[in-house]
């Protein structure tokens, strides 16, 4: 797909499933959230994703930000 159409930007997004699964696992105390959201979103990132559509983007720009 990427060869065929190199101009378009391919985008991808997070779904509510994985962004419950974060946050329920992070109240419970189980992960580090501002850790776990990061290497999530640098996952999708490296698979080749251009643009990311999710959830946490206020946390990821705050985070980003220090």
């Amino acid at each position: 797909m990427r060869q065929a159409l190199p101009e378009v930007p391919m985008v991808a997004y997070q779904v509510s499933g994985e962004y419950a699964m974060l946050e329920a696992a992070a109240k419970n105390g189980w992960l580090d959230r501002d850790r776990v959201v990061l290497e999530s979103l640098t996952a999708i990132r490296r698979a080749g994703a251009d643009l990311i559509i999710t959830y946490h983007a206020e946390l990821l720009a705050k985070l980003l930000e220090r």
